[in-house]
């Protein structure tokens, strides 16, 4: 995606975490902060970033401009994702599954910020393993990143869309 075209459109932003690091130096410690904040449009792109800096602000709105240039489409198909797939970063593991319509966001936490700035309202989640916040964020863009349409699936198997359903 263009950087200007970013700047026009209505993003959802939404800060994850933020975390208070120290550094211990002589005279003391010196405090710093980092974010984690995501991005979307609510129609199918997402993007995460991480900044870090002295102050709270800072770091946030450094985050944000790395989430705004991180943009990805992601492959939604009805409000919802078109199969189960698993992302794993770390020790985290995230299992995203489809659901009927009406049934909504059933996710949490760091989870449920990606996926309602990528515009998904019908999913089932799972987060496994590690609870660091991170880690959860990056497996669940794994996740989102490793769906594919059928059409580009058929591409690569150079077959016809139509032999992939039966």
């Amino acid at each position: 995606m263009r950087k200007g075209s970013l700047e026009e459109q209505e993003l959802i932003e939404s800060v994850i975490f933020v975390n208070r690091v120290s550094k211990v130096v002589k005279g003391g410690r010196r405090f710093g902060f980092s974010a984690m904040v995501t991005a979307g449009d609510a129609k199918g792109s997402v993007g995460i970033g991480y900044g870090k800096a002295k102050d709270v602000s800072d770091a946030i709105r450094k985050a944000v401009t790395k989430a705004k240039l991180d943009m990805h489409k992601i492959k939604i198909r009805n409000n919802t994702i078109p199969y189960s797939v698993v992302g794993v970063h770390g020790g985290a593991k995230v299992f995203l599954r489809p659901a009927s319509p009406g049934t909504g966001v059933i996710a949490g936490g760091p989870v449920r910020a990606i996926i309602e700035a990528a515009g998904i309202q019908d999913i089932l989640t799972k987060s496994l393993g590690s609870d660091n916040s991170l880690n959860i964020v990056k497996a669940t863009m794994k996740a989102l990143l490793s769906l594919r349409s059928a059409r580009d699936v058929a591409k690569l198997r150079g077959i016809p869309v139509e032999k992939i359903f039966s």
